[in-house]
């Protein structure tokens, strides 16, 4: 699948301003992250980007939160922390951040070369890879503010986060491909905004105070993520077009990519160092509630 002169597997329009925003990325970049919310249309641009880059001679590595926390949850420490109602213990959450984290750094040190690409998903949101966006003293601090490494938000317009809802009721009803089955229903996903929306008043945004009606604000979005990521190279990307997604699932690649997946060591360690640091569980709640705050 194709548009015009746009490699196989590649659904935007060559002319338009998104493609030149990606193919920029897929040539220059050597670590670009997706940050926001589910159903803001992180997957699909990962997908094209991968497309792209491939296309551009670079070999892609994703870092991807619905691939690592699986993992984590299947260990044998890890089922210590099954889910509840659907949702991601703390503990499970905390370990995978910290894995990310390293996970970054090992892949930089092993794949120093420049035609390596590393795409990473990261939501942020409820405490879901935020250790990538905090500030810390270690030796990955220096990768993830270097110039080549990019954090992008995907802003949907309205109209468009209004389609990306409807598109996800219909394939949660008709899954495309098997991890769709584990995408957040649209109930979940204007849950997450209005918790979104919350933290936006609490930080100040501007904006936000007035808010109240949970619909969502692709301003206030864009400040509150931007807000996450002022100690990082962030833009916004403005996603206005309803892209011709039929048929196409954004987990579907027809290119060749790696995923970067935790070893069993490291999901012990991590685990293990996470219940040591939050052994009371009430501090684990407050550490997980209060996931936008830099430590």
């Amino acid at each position: 699948m194709g548009v015009g002169n746009a490699p196989a597997g590649v659904i935007l329009r060559p002319a338009s301003r998104l493609h030149a925003a990606l193919r920029a990325l897929a040539r220059e970049a050597r670590l670009v992250f997706f940050a926001g919310l589910p159903g803001t249309g992180k997957s699909l641009l990962i997908h094209q980007l991968t497309h792209l880059a491939y296309a551009a001679g670079r070999t892609v590595v994703l870092l991807q939160w619905d691939v690592a926390r699986p993992v984590f949850e299947a260990s044998a420490p890890g089922r210590r922390y099954p889910l509840v109602d659907g949702v991601t213990h703390g503990v499970i959450r905390l370990a995978a951040g910290r894995w990310a984290r390293n996970a970054v750094s090992h892949w930089h040190e092993e794949h120093p070369d420049a035609r390596h690409l590393l795409i990473g998903e990261t939501p942020f949101v409820g405490h879901r890879f935020i250790e990538l966006a905090r500030p810390a003293s270690d030796a990955v601090e220096s990768i993830l503010t270097g110039e080549s490494s990019r954090f992008i938000i995907p802003v949907p317009s309205r109209p468009v986060r209004r389609h990306l809802e409807v598109e996800r009721e219909r394939r949660t009803r008709q899954p495309q491909h098997e991890r769709e089955k584990e995408d957040a229903p649209p109930d979940l996903l204007r849950a997450l905004w209005q918790q979104l929306a919350a933290v936006g008043r609490e930080l100040g945004i501007d904006g936000a105070a007035s808010r109240t009606d949970g619909d969502y604000d692709p301003e206030v979005y864009a400040q509150v993520y931007l807000h996450l990521l002022r100690h990082r190279r962030a833009q916004v990307l403005s996603l206005d077009e309803i892209l011709p997604t039929t048929g196409l699932s954004p987990y579907a690649f027809t290119v060749p990519y790696d995923d970067l997946r935790p070893r069993g060591d490291e999901i012990r360690r991590h685990i293990e160092t996470v219940e040591a640091a939050y052994s009371d569980p009430v501090v684990l709640e407050r550490e997980i509630n209060r996931w936008y705050e830099s430590p």
